[in-house]
């Protein structure tokens, strides 16, 4: 009787840890699948500049993800010297689309982010423009998000353009401690957009000028 009940327990483990590996695996392949992400290195490979957008909205949850993984960013001594605006005004998107050359696509966008940079949180001194790569880096990981997300966007430069900086300054009120970087127009894509592949091995050297990689 008690080989039995050994046989049966033993049975009855081993039955319990496949069904718990099986629904682990489904629920892992579930997530994979269910467009909340991809790997990092296939959405560096696969970003590309989206300048056409459906209707559709762009959810809240992820602006808020992108604007996470833009605060995720590198920042010379952690000073973070960055601020971001997110535009949803379809009036103040037409104002800037009509007055900044570079950025036509607002107009149809359902929403954009303006990258800034902050002087009051800037290093002092030699360092002090060091936040212009703090927020080109923060600026990077908002693309490549956006685009792990399903979103398309595009980097449209403001600064060291002063004509591009007083327009953004003045649509969107900022002070004068503000620098706007760029302007990311962003959405969902229309039609499909080709990655460039912008390998080129000449553009590596090895230890020293001379040597190639």
């Amino acid at each position: 009787m008690k080989r039995v009940l050994f046989i049966f327990l033993a049975v009855w483990f081993i039955f319990t840890v496949v069904v718990f590996v099986m629904f682990f695996s489904t629920t892992q392949a579930d997530s994979k699948g269910s467009g909340d992400g991809m790997p990092v290195l296939e959405a560096i490979e696969t970003r590309a500049s989206v300048r056409a957008y459906t209707d559709q909205a762009v959810e809240p949850e992820k602006i808020e993800q992108i604007l996470r993984a833009g605060m995720a960013a590198p920042t010379a001594r952690n000073q973070q010297p960055w601020a971001f605006v997110v535009i949803d005004d379809k009036a103040l998107m037409t104002q800037l689309a009509d007055s900044l050359p570079n950025a036509k696509m607002l107009a149809s966008a359902p929403v954009a982010i303006v990258v800034c940079g902050d002087l009051s949180k800037a290093i002092e001194g030699e360092g002090a423009t060091y936040w212009i790569q703090d927020a080109s880096a923060a600026t990077e990981n908002i693309l490549l998000a956006a685009h792990g997300l399903g979103l398309g966007a595009v980097w449209t430069g403001a600064y060291p353009v002063m004509s591009r900086v007083k327009v953004i300054r003045e649509v969107l009120g900022l002070p004068s401690q503000i620098i706007p970087l760029n302007v990311i127009p962003m959405g969902y894509p229309q039609g499909e957009t080709a990655p460039k592949d912008k390998w080129k091995r000449e553009n590596v050297h090895l230890n020293n000028w001379a040597t190639a990689y």
